[in-house]
């Protein structure tokens, strides 16, 4: 009954139109009904901060969210029921670049798409590879009808246009996918950043006719996020912002932050870009970041973050908790029997002690990295948990502030 009712919601999909409005802007604008829903729960009194809920086929996100990075259809070095039961989040993130080379899409589709490939019934986000393109630099092409790179593994070529890419985010299957663009470096110079984006708008305009043309391919909806570039220029922030709201899509992203720039300039243009992306479409920072970096944003209207920081850092031994950061290879922590985390939600935090986990690390076992895999996750889905209940009781500014002080000491 879903499948038929799906197929019949993407018949009546008008694709998209393009028109000029009174600035000549090429615009696109779209008749569409979604099953991705999007509400605002509660406003914070003293921010911008808001409370929402994302209804998707495959649950529903409770917002301002972190999703756990699970690039290659695995979250790295943790057990589907440990991500279940210990961190609990709403919905992960997977990569198109990773997941198109390796496992292919044969097999993703031979599977029933990625949820069926990987045993996760939970929503999934799709970054549509354009910061693993950004990050092959040395390995691309880029022109205006896409990018050819060579793949980082084994060096063969390869060629992603904006509707292969709609075409391979289809294949994999996730809730949300995005759409192609070029993600500019940090520094860039002005010229170079325009063109950019508007090569970004382009694609996007392609990723949509393609996207509205198109029909996912195991009977849930999809739905299609563009990305706001500019680099750190305002005046191009603000036109790609306008442009991306002009679509009318489900939800918006902004992308091309967090890649070396201060994180008062990253601030600044997240500000500037959220208050022209429309209140009522949830609000995606791409690839952000430290605890603090996320209540800050929070505080500008971001609903949705990402970011490998969580599980790599606890990979190399470093914890984020509510009182600060730990490096646990830290000989002060040798003979220290207490608890790894008092405070903490996750099941390691009062399991094993700070020299336990400290011994692992030194003796170069595995436990250790996936014990402080647990604990990083189930921290930073906590602290976005905690920001959304502060947010209800509109006491989310003042809670940030004492927060941000604790999170970013060293222990």
């Amino acid at each position: 009954m879903l499948h038929e009712i799906n197929q019949k919601l993407l018949s009546d999909t008008h694709a998209c139109r393009e028109s000029s409005n009174k600035n000549n802007r090429i615009v696109i604008s779209l008749t569409k009904f979604s099953l991705m829903k999007f509400k605002i729960t509660s406003t914070d009194r003293d921010s911008k901060a808001r409370a929402g809920t994302i209804s998707t086929d495959h649950g529903t996100i409770e917002t301002p969210i972190f999703m756990p990075v699970g690039t290659a259809a695995t979250v790295k070095a943790i057990h589907k029921k440990d991500l279940l039961e210990q961190v609990n989040p709403d919905i992960i993130l997977g990569n198109t670049y990773h997941l198109y080379l390796r496992p292919g899409l044969e097999i993703i589709s031979g599977a029933g798409g990625i949820h069926k490939f990987m045993s996760w019934e939970r929503p999934v986000l799709t970054d549509s590879g354009g910061y693993q393109v950004y990050s092959l630099a040395e390995r691309r092409k880029l022109t205006p009808e896409g990018v050819t790179f060579q793949s980082h593994i084994d060096g063969s070529r390869h060629f992603f246009s904006p509707e292969g890419v709609i075409d391979i985010q289809r294949t994999i299957g996730a809730d949300i996918v995005m759409a192609f663009d070029e993600c500019t470096p940090y520094p860039c110079d002005y010229g170079y950043a325009a063109n950019s984006m508007k090569l970004t708008h382009s694609w996007l305009q392609r990723c949509c006719k393609h996207f509205d043309a198109s029909q996912g391919h195991y009977g849930y909806q999809q739905t299609l996020f563009p990305i706001v570039q500019g680099s750190t220029f305002s005046d191009l922030r603000k036109e790609s912002a306008r442009f991306i709201s002009d679509c009318n899509r489900d939800g918006n992203a902004i992308g091309g932050l967090s890649v070396g720039e201060p994180k008062e300039i990253m601030y600044e243009m997240t500000e500037l870009v959220c208050d022209i992306l429309p209140a009522d479409k949830p609000r995606y920072l791409m690839g952000v970041g430290t605890p603090d970096n996320i209540l800050e944003c929070i505080g500008l209207g971001v609903d949705m973050f990402d970011c490998v920081m969580p599980t790599r850092n606890a990979r190399n031994g470093m914890l984020f908790t509510r009182e600060g950061i730990i490096n646990i290879r830290n000989k002060k922590w040798e003979k220290d029997f207490s608890e790894i985390d008092p405070n903490g939600d996750a099941f390691v935090d009062h399991e094993y002690s700070r020299a336990y986990l400290r011994h692992l690390f030194v003796a170069g076992e595995m436990l250790g990295p996936m014990i402080a895999t647990i604990h990083n996750l189930s921290f930073y889905i906590w602290l976005v948990r905690e920001a959304r209940r502060q947010i209800a009781e509109s006491n989310f500014a003042n809670w940030k502030k004492e927060m941000t002080g604790r999170v970013t000491q060293r222990l």
